[in-house]
């Protein structure tokens, strides 16, 4: 059970992931799903200072299991330009460390409509299916892309992060900004961060 825990995408063996949308994988959603409603509430009943406390650890939490990501991989050799954090739910944690520091209409709205669908995609359609369920790049994607997609959602429950369809060309600046670096990185590393 435990013989691929620490393979990545490119060192496992074909065959050994799991299925979308099979055990598993709705066990993982459903644990979102209380996750999130959970903080939600909880987040919702909070004063301001609890609140700044509870963003506070959620980028402590992201910026965590980057780093469990980041060693877990070195400490085998497997660590490469590849896995730097310039994929899209990769940028978005540095997106709500910013996020959580100086909070803003450009940043909520990119957090409303890029940071939630992204996550919730990834969550819905994992790219790391080929990865088998007990390995820990598999928990750290699950993980990962939970509490990016967490944090957007309880700031929305709670009416603090107010998104409108008018600061869309901001967020969307903001995008096209962190592509203008994926793309820098693409040329310099000759990866493939593409969004």
């Amino acid at each position: 059970m435990m013989t691929h825990f620490f393979d990545s995408t490119e060192s496992v063996a074909e065959g050994v992931g799991f299925p979308l949308f099979g055990f598993g994988h709705l066990c993982w959603l459903a644990g979102f799903i209380v996750f999130a409603i959970l903080c939600c509430r909880v987040y919702k009943q909070s004063d301001s200072n609890k609140r700044q406390r509870i963003r506070y650890i959620f980028v402590a939490l992201l910026l965590l299991d980057e780093a469990v990501k980041v060693v877990g991989l070195g400490v085998q050799g497997l660590y490469g330009p590849q896995y730097l954090p310039f994929h899209l739910c990769s940028i978005n944690i540095f997106v709500i460390l910013w996020h959580s520091k100086r909070p803003n209409r450009a940043l909520d709205n990119y957090l409303f409509t890029v940071g939630i669908p992204a996550a919730m995609i990834a969550l819905l359609t994992p790219s790391w299916a080929v990865l088998p369920f007990w390995n820990f790049m598999n928990i750290h994607s699950f993980t990962v892309h939970i509490l990016l997609a967490t944090y957007p959602i309880m700031l929305t429950y709670s009416g603090e992060l107010n998104p409108q369809i008018k600061y869309l060309p901001k967020s969307l600046a903001v995008l096209a900004a962190l592509a203008c670096v994926a793309y820098g990185v693409n040329l310099i590393f000759d990866t493939n961060f593409r969004f």
